[in-house]
C-alpha cells in the first residue's frame, strides 16, 4: 500500500530529550510513532473499514505477484502447472 508522510511540530529541546531516552530503551521515535499510530488506526477505524482495505490490500498483492511470475516466465513455458505452452 502507498504511504503518505505526516509532519507535526515539537519543541527543539523535549525532541531532543525523547529520542536520548528512546535510544536509551533501543527504540526509535519513528517505531513508537508507528506502534501508536496502528492503535488509534484500530480503535477509530470501524472494523468492517479495516476488512475493506485489507481486501483491497489483499487484491493488490495477488495481481502484483501474478504479473511478476508472468514477466519471470519464458516466452512458450507454462507459467503455471497444467497450462500448456501456446
Amino acid at each position: 500500500m502507498k504511504k503518505t508522510s505526516i509532519s507535526i511540530d515539537m519543541e527543539t529541546e523535549k525532541l531532543r530529550a525523547l529520542r536520548f531516552y528512546l535510544e536509551k530503551k533501543e527504540t526509535s521515535l519513528e517505531t513508537e510513532l508507528e506502534d501508536f499510530l496502528a492503535k488509534l488506526y484500530e480503535k477509530y477505524v470501524p472494523s468492517q473499514t479495516r476488512e475493506y482495505i485489507e481486501s483491497m490490500e489483499e487484491a493488490v498483492d495477488s495481481t502484483r505477484s501474478r504479473i511478476k511470475r508472468q514477466s519471470n516466465t519464458p516466452a512458450g513455458m507454462p507459467d503455471s502447472v497444467g497450462e500448456k505452452a501456446v
